[in-house]
């Protein structure tokens, strides 16, 4: 806990939140494998100057984990302990568990689905990648081999501020549908209950006031452990779906703008959602709905192995004290 807020990471990262929520997040996963969980301590005083956390994504079925892509969730290195190989000794160590794992892939960046640790802590609405607002996180992981694979829009809205992007289309699906709740997805897998299921979530519809399947649905998340930080009440948005002979009739941005006004009503601040850059059409359907990039996500690959970008579809011996230097999370 003192490491991850010693390192002053960006807006994307939690702040103030309790050993509890950090345990509750990571260490209470069943999947937690301590040895995935490298430390740097300090041979003088003993005390944990860097970490680095590993781990796997799902199988297809996403009822178990799968060995195959390994993922760098997390590096901190103390600010006074930075630019002395820290880092790179970190990655290496992280590599040697992930492949001795059995992991042919090896990504840096935690991003759905290959996001196993760190939802609700870093990032926002969800873990994508390393976020830009990390600066040394990019010069970093090119030095220790790693290349971007994939990008997502980090999106928000201010709903203090400004009128409703409102069309005559809008205006008439609204005549004809109204929100619907449910408390999670129809049919939530196991990889979306354990790690989503740990946070307040809620499932919102479009639906046909005559009755009818839903028009679209998105999943809302309360971010309250970045509340400290951010000093301002967010929620996230994940999992906005249309079903496909439903798209582009304005159904999913209707679903946002109603779903803005309800949050207004309750106080909240902003909302923040994620979208892969590769799918353009969310891309418009968010900024149709006032939503602006604020930062980006980017996940990276080792040089090399198979090409990632076609996966994704959205202790150790103390190191030796070095000499003090610049503050940042990330160490070369």
């Amino acid at each position: 806990m003192a490491l991850w807020h010693d390192c002053r990471l960006s807006r994307g990262a939690a702040g103030g939140f309790s050993c509890d929520a950090f345990e509750l997040l990571n260490f209470a996963q069943r999947y937690f494998d301590r040895d995935g969980l490298i430390l740097a301590i300090d041979s003088e005083s003993d005390e944990v100057v860097g970490m680095i956390h590993a781990g796997f994504g799902p199988n297809d079925a996403h009822s178990d984990i799968d060995a195959g892509v390994g993922v760098i969730c997390l590096v901190l290195v103390r600010p006074d302990f930075r630019r002395q190989g820290i880092g790179r000794e970190l990655v290496r160590r992280a590599e040697e568990y992930l492949q001795t794992r059995g992991s042919e892939t090896l990504i840096a960046g935690p991003a759905a689905p290959f996001d196993p640790f760190y939802v609700g802590l870093y990032g926002g609405s969800q873990p994508s990648g390393f976020l830009e607002s990390d600066p040394d996180a990019a010069p970093f992981l090119a030095a220790v081999g790693y290349q971007p694979v994939e990008r997502f829009a980090v999106m928000q809205r201010d709903l203090q501020t400004g009128r409703d992007p409102m069309s005559f289309k809008v205006v008439t699906i609204r005549r004809k549908t109204e929100l619907g709740m449910t408390g999670a997805p129809a049919n939530p897998t196991w990889w979306w209950m354990t790690r989503y299921g740990r946070l307040d979530s809620l499932r919102f519809l479009l639906v046909p006031k005559l009755g009818g399947e839903p028009l679209a649905a998105v999943t809302v998340l309360g971010l309250d452990l970045y509340l400290p930080k951010w000093q301002e009440r967010v929620i996230g948005l994940t999992d906005l779906v249309v079903p496909e002979d439903e798209r582009r009739k304005g159904y999913g941005q209707a679903l946002l703008l109603e779903l803005s006004r309800r949050l207004r009503e309750e106080l909240v601040n902003k909302v923040e959602a994620h979208v892969s850059e590769s799918n353009s059409e969310a891309v418009k359907t968010f900024e149709a709905g006032g939503f602006a990039r604020i930062d980006t996500g980017i996940v990276y690959r080792k040089a090399s192995g198979e090409e990632v970008g076609q996966v994704l579809t959205g202790g150790f011996a103390p190191v030796e004290k070095p000499r003090q230097n610049a503050c940042s999370p990330f160490d070369r």
